[in-house]
């Protein structure tokens, strides 16, 4: 059976026993921030399981993309996937064991027709009921097997959830334990290789909450799973699931770019299962909307892909290096060839070979493949450098190591091997250079990658700890050297002294638990400013200085705390209320508000007339034209977030945002900066929806269910069980958030929002930057003014402005060739009259001479026109520049061989005219801070080249 037979065989079966066929969800777990990415085909029904949400049937089945990231290291053998598909079955407080078992024997002996005689089954230790009936079922009893939690416990997927003991389908491949183990010890879960697991049944009884505390569930519940390529390898008899209809086109193409066949060389065979595994994994990961990024999900995808590359340039080497070569006491590198095998015709294969079952990826095929080959060409542009240092380190280490096992001085391999290898390998390998007798030379210290070695690799050349580790075993492998030891403890602290030297740079602020204790007394603050910007209230605390205080006087800057307050904290990117606090006796005006901890408001700011006390009552008035604007500037950066989506693709994530009563800033994932047509349409898209005047519906409702309408949440965001959704909808939806900030009523308000800027903030990260209402409008008033202004300075109209620079422009561009062409005529008839002083200085030609010229550039124009008029010979020049001294210094080639050096001549000169410099043997530079001693250079080069021509 073909894959295809096999997923839809399964759906077709149990839609006949009564369960509702549901679509795979997305590998971004929706609104359950407690899992990175969807690793189980339950993971879409835990609402269900829970008892959070009512489902749209009591069973249900499914075939899930599924992502596991822990098997990441794994992948390159037989068995071990990232990506995968989950066939499975499910029962919300239905059936339960003697169903779920009766109907997985069914499917897999009548409709896989897998002989029972292959099959065993292993149970939970004392689930005596599961076993009980799998021999109902016909399954011998000395083909059930018991286990511990270890093998037979599932989940939670996550933190916490739904969990229970579970019961697997093995099938046996026969012969005898490959291990060597007898018959009876041999069975499922034997790591000789003859046993797979082919179903997991799991029978869902408990809640596990992130304390590890179970309690049952309100009804039991079933999930049960069978992996789709586990399944294709049995039913197409091969080896792995890469020999499968699955992975054969994706192994092929493989096959094709590298020049190897399949099956033929081990380290091959590997390098290509982790390409075409990592590149169907990192397909599925884009298409539904990850990108590249150094946390998350953004870092797992980053993982695969570079992963993915390190394994093509394997592939791609053309012979096996020996590290070293030796010819007469020299030594030399010898590198292997590489050929690199470029990801994007591998990503072509897998979108053409899935989109019949997954369309997303066809739809976002141009898409995937830009980002794949972006981070491609930006990781290759670093990995290529980290690859030859971390070569170049290994290669040195087996040098030395080879010296000692022959028993040879190694004062001549390290004598010779400092001008092979760049100044900071130097650097980090000094240690093994400054070893001079044989007895120093230890296995296990040359055979270790260090961590300051290791740090170097992944900070200067950002080469991953997880690919260097591969790297060393496979250069190990390679070159016969015996495996690496990797100390990644050292590594690691190194990590450590990195950050502490950053956050010593930073200034420290009092941690979680301060705040705790100085705000805890205070309680919690009611929020009214979604109905009002005016409300009168209770002043509950004072703080000065950090410290509780019963009043404040005029002038004094505090923070207040009121029993209930329509002023917004900071938040979700919002800036907080800025307004007034007026009382009987008192008016403190409210700079900024903020919630230091969770349920509080705190208000800061001044006290300009009277006293306060607490206790007193006041009248807490924001400032609304301030909380209007950046309600505009709120609503148009939920606008803006849906045009990125609509533009660019559903990628697009909201990364951080910035929202002030003056501008907006919006951070989202992206891998290119967008083209001026995309940012056009984007702006285009937003301001069409404003001049609709589309409602903005707010509302409150549980985090479940907001997720489920489809509103948009972030992973590792913390929401309660009750949030506030921000839908912007007339019939159809534009743009549905979960979203406590405040809003505009209608897009109308918002009066227009115009696109200042699109910039980098990172790998696989962009920010927009925009201006909203009273802003835009304003700014818009401003560039006019200066498009006025402008044309009034060059005498035209703002219409007629841009041909009157483009005619400016073409005539200052003749202006400046006529006037290079003017300096370039000087230049030389100064260089011919130099010529003519050319002095014979103890047999050398020289010429040490002051040149009239304007620019630096010209004095090396110059002095190269005297070098090659002079078949043999020194020019030394100098010229005051922008009122500082230079000096230039060329010697010809026969010269340098005599051990004349042009930057020791312009080094020891420029002191005389309190400066600096030097360069190449050939040609230097200098400059200096004294024009006045310029002659005073110049005579000193003089006796710097009398005493170099002595001394050859």
């Amino acid at each position: 059976m073909q894959a295809a037979e096999i997923r839809q065989s399964f759906l077709d079966f149990f839609q006949g026993k009564g369960h509702l066929v549901m679509p795979s969800a997305s590998l971004i777990p929706a609104g359950d921030p407690t899992l990175l990415l969807t690793s189980a085909g339950m993971v879409q029904f835990k609402p269900y399981f829970t008892g959070e949400m009512e489902p749209p049937s009591r069973r249900l089945t499914s075939v899930q993309k599924c992502f596991r990231a822990t098997d990441i290291d794994e992948v390159g053998d037989t068995s071990h996937n990232t990506f995968f598909e989950m066939l499975g079955n499910f029962s919300i407080g239905d059936y339960f064991k003697e169903d779920a078992i009766a109907w997985a024997w069914e499917y897999i002996t009548e409709h896989l027709k897998l002989a029972p005689e292959r099959l065993w089954a292993t149970v939970f230790l004392d689930d005596d009921d599961a076993h009980d009936l799998w021999v109902r079922t016909g399954v011998p009893a000395e083909r059930i097997r018991r286990f511990g939690e270890a093998d037979n416990w599932w989940g939670p997927a996550g933190n916490e959830g739904p969990c229970g003991p579970c019961s697997e389908v093995h099938y046996d491949f026969g012969g005898k334990c490959r291990q060597g183990k007898p018959e009876s010890e041999c069975g499922p879960n034997c790591e000789c290789g003859r046993f797979l697991e082919l179903w997991n049944l799991v029978f869902m009884q408990f809640y596990q909450d992130p304390q590890g505390t179970r309690t049952p569930l309100p009804a039991p519940n079933i999930d049960t799973g069978m992996g789709l390529e586990r399944a294709a390898r049995i039913l197409q008899g091969v080896d792995s699931a890469y020999e499968t209809d699955l992975f054969r086109p994706i192994v092929a193409r493989v096959e094709e770019l590298a020049g190897v066949t399949y099956g033929t060389d081990p380290e091959k065979d590997t390098a290509i299962r982790v390409v075409a595994e990592h590149a169907r994994s990192a397909a599925f990961l884009i298409a539904d909307g990850v990108v590249p990024g150094n946390e998350g999900r953004g870092y797992v995808l980053r993982r695969v892909i570079r992963r993915a590359i390190f394994y093509a340039m394997q592939l791609g080497r053309r012979q096996k290096a020996s590290a070293w070569e030796s010819t007469s006491g020299e030594w030399t590198v010898w590198m292997p060839e590489a050929v690199q095998i470029r990801m994007v015709p591998v990503i072509s294969v897998v979108v053409d070979l899935m989109s019949l079952v997954y369309p997303e990826l066809k739809e976002r095929g141009p898409f995937i493949e830009r980002v794949v080959s972006t981070e491609e060409e930006a990781f290759l542009r670093t990995l290529k450098e980290g690859d030859a240092v971390l070569r170049q380190v290994i290669n040195i280490k087996q040098g030395v190591h080879n010296f000692r096992e022959d028993s040879q001085n190694p004062r001549i391999f390290l004598d010779n091997l400092g001008p092979l290898i760049p100044k900071v390998q130097q650097d980090v390998l000094q240690p093994l250079l400054g070893i001079k007798t044989q007895a120093k030379l230890r296995n296990k210290d040359i055979l270790t990658l260090t961590g300051s070695e290791l740090f170097l690799l992944y900070g200067t050349y950002g080469f991953p700890l997880e690919l260097a580790k591969e790297a060393a075993r496979w250069y190990g492998e390679q070159w016969g050297i015996g495996p690496f030891t990797i100390d990644e403890d050292g590594f690691y602290a190194e990590v450590e002294k990195d950050k502490e030297r950053s956050r010593s740079a930073t200034v420290k602020f009092g941690g979680d638990a301060d705040l705790q204790r100085r705000y805890e007394p205070f309680g919690q603050t009611a929020f009214l400013g979604y109905e009002t910007t005016t409300a009168p209230s209770e002043i509950v605390g004072l703080l000065v200085d950090g410290a509780p205080v019963d009043s404040a006087a005029k002038g004094q800057q505090i923070e207040i705390i009121l029993r209930e307050t329509p002023f917004y904290a900071e938040a979700g990117g919002q800036v907080g209320d800025a307004g007034e606090l007026e009382g009987s006796g008192g008016l403190i005006q409210v700079e900024d508000t903020q919630s230091p901890v969770t349920g509080l408001t705190v208000h800061r700011g001044r006290v300009t007339r009277g006293t306060v006390a607490t206790g007193e009552t006041v009248v807490a008035t924001v400032d609304r034209e301030r909380r209007q604007d950046a309600a505009r500037n709120h609503t148009a950066t939920h606008l803006l977030h849906a045009a990125l989506r609509q533009v660019l693709g559903t990628h697009v994530r909201q990364a951080g945002s910035l929202v002030a009563p003056d501008r907006l800033r919006f951070d989202f994932t992206h891998v290119s900066p967008l083209t001026a047509e995309e940012l056009r349409s984007v702006e285009r898209l937003v301001n069409a929806k404003v001049r609709e005047n589309v409602a903005v519906h707010k509302r409150e409702t549980t985090f479940r269910q907001a997720t489920a309408d489809g509103a948009l949440a972030f992973f590792g965001d913390k929401y309660g069980d009750q949030v506030r959704v921000v839908e912007v909808a007339n019939g159809e939806v534009f743009s549905l958030e979960v979203c406590g900030g405040t809003h505009v009523d209608a897009t109308g308000d918002v009066g227009y929002i115009h696109v200042v800027g699109e910039s980098s903030i990172g790998a696989g990260m962009r920010r927009i930057e925009a201006l909203s209402g009273r802003a835009a409008e304003s700014l818009a008033r401003e560039q006019s003014g200066l498009l006025e202004r402008v044309a009034q300075r060059l005498e035209t109209s703002p219409k007629d402005l841009e041909s009157r620079v483009t005619t400016l422009t073409q005539e200052v561009a003749r202006l400046r060739r006529a006037a290079v062409a003017g300096e370039r005529e000087t230049s030389r008839k100064e260089a011919q009259e130099l010529l003519g002083r050319v002095q014979e200085l103890d047999g050398l030609k020289v010429v040490v001479q002051r040149a009239k010229v304007s620019s630096a550039e010209a004095l090396r124009e110059t002095g190269d026109w005297l070098r090659d008029k002079l078949d043999s010979g020194v020019v030394v020049l100098g010229a005051v520049v922008n009122d500082r001294p230079t000096l230039i210094a060329m010697v010809t080639a026969d010269l340098v061989v005599r051990g004349l050096h042009a930057g020791n001549i312009v080094k020891e000169a420029a002191q005389a005219m309190g400066g600096g410099g030097g360069g190449r043997p050939e040609m230097a530079q200098a400059g200096g801070r004294r024009p006045e001693a310029l002659d005073d250079a110049l005579r000193t080069a003089v006796q710097v080249i009398r005493s170099q021509a002595s001394a050859s």
